[in-house]
């Protein structure tokens, strides 16, 4: 069977705008959630949000023109993208047939849509933007990467609500075992801070309405209450083993294990009982081929929400059984937010980083336990340790639920 690696990254988000600063800030417990600047939340509940901040220059990846033409969500996407294939040193080095996209979105265009939208109501049909839904359709941000890099492989954007970056990435790996491309830039990209999606997220009492930054995103503390909307994107350069060998190119890590299930169990909520999204974690840990508990990290989906947090600790203690309480486990989310569709494409990343590094990220914010989620979420401090296995789980609304694994190319 083919393998697959990883051999470039990028990385947009709340706490850094390339990976190396990502990382740092991770190490380190930075927290990038703070008081919405977007618009006015006078009217809201719900008043925070971790916003990609001032450091993004879109105009380093794209021309002006370029800009001018696309959603947020396209140009955190086009920068992520940017950064992987630079890193990864492929251009010129690979057939183009033999390049694929596989990006997604969880929401697309939101802002471009409601634009557009006022537009209608407020100036009639004629002036709606011609660019409307070639700005908005959510699977662009994939088509524009094509373009961008010349890629004339398959080219897939799968939308699984949260779990869209850690799906794309997922069955990124199945096409290269197949033998469909030889590489893939495969990750997840979104960017709905805006008045519309902050109030329906928060009329179906999924966010937090915490007034302190600093507590607002406490995955697994038993204060949690909702989870802090994020923006950004993640993007991976996943090549074929022999590939990438035969190229002389750095490689990061091996992609060794996917997951993916369903709850078909609600439209928002999780199953409590943990079957699926518990088999999802299995799944990948039999492709990823056993390691010793105490050296596996998983990051886990942790959105500190009541039912998310206690919900995954039930499904990885299902796949582990008392092994659970060795593993080393840290929800990201606690300093970068719910980046949504981006989510699980930079935390893979992070995945990536922890296990090359030997360094578990931390979960911030963390004071009080909670009987129900009692594993080792790695409180406060990052921590040193050896890893061999790197998972990172990501759960969606409709219950989409995936896994993928990492681990050091031998």
């Amino acid at each position: 069977m083919k393998r697959a690696v990883v051999t470039g990254m990028g990385a947009i988000t709340p706490i850094g705008c390339d990976v190396n600063t990502f990382w740092e800030n991770l190490k380190a417990g930075v927290c990038g959630i703070d008081f919405i600047t977007r618009f006015d939340t006078s009217d809201y509940r719900a008043k925070l949000a971790a916003e990609v901040k001032d450091d993004f220059d879109p105009l380093l990846y794209m021309e002006k023109s370029d800009v001018r033409k696309t959603d947020r969500f396209v140009q955190f996407a086009l920068s992520s993208a940017a950064q992987a294939v630079a890193d990864s040193g492929i251009t010129g080095k690979i057939d183009p047939e033999r390049l694929g996209v596989y990006f997604g979105s969880g929401i697309g265009g939101f802002d471009t849509f409601i634009q557009e939208h006022n537009n209608l109501l407020n100036r009639g049909p004629l002036r709606v933007s011609p660019l409307f839904i070639p700005k908005m359709i959510s699977n662009i941000g994939a088509g524009n990467i094509a373009i961008k890099h010349g890629a004339k492989g398959p080219c897939l954007s799968f939308s699984t609500a949260c779990a869209t970056g850690t799906t794309c990435i997922g069955e990124a790996l199945r096409a290269i075992r197949g033998g469909y491309a030889d590489a893939i830039i495969a990750g997840g990209s979104d960017a709905t801070i805006s008045p519309l999606a902050v109030a329906g997220f928060i009329n179906c009492m999924a966010l937090t309405e915490s007034d302190d930054p600093k507590a607002a995103s406490i995955p697994f503390d038993k204060r949690r209450s909702g989870f802090v909307m994020g923006e950004g994107a993640g993007a991976l350069l996943i090549e074929e083993y022999e590939h990438a060998k035969k190229r002389g190119a750095h490689i990061y890590a091996e992609l060794c294990g996917y997951g993916s299930t369903c709850d078909a169990h609600h439209v928002t909520a999780p199953d409590t009982e943990a079957t699926a999204s518990a088999k999802a974690i299995a799944d990948c840990y039999r492709e990823s081929g056993e390691a010793d508990a105490s050296k596996i990290y998983i990051n886990a989906h942790g959105t500190s929400t009541p039912m998310n947090d206690k919900t995954e600790t039930a499904a990885i203690k299902r796949v582990y059984g008392e092994d659970a309480y060795k593993i080393n486990i840290s929800s990201t989310k606690s300093m970068t937010g719910h980046l949504l569709g981006a989510a699980g494409a930079v935390e893979a990343i992070a995945s990536i980083k922890a296990l090359s590094d030997g360094i578990v990220p931390p979960t911030i914010g963390y004071k009080e336990k909670d009987p129900e989620c009692d594993l080792n979420y790695t409180p406060n401090e990052a921590k040193k340790t050896e890893i061999d296995l790197s998972m990172s789980v990501s759960l969606g609304f409709g219950g989409h639920n995936a896994c993928i694994g990492f681990k050091k190319v031998k």
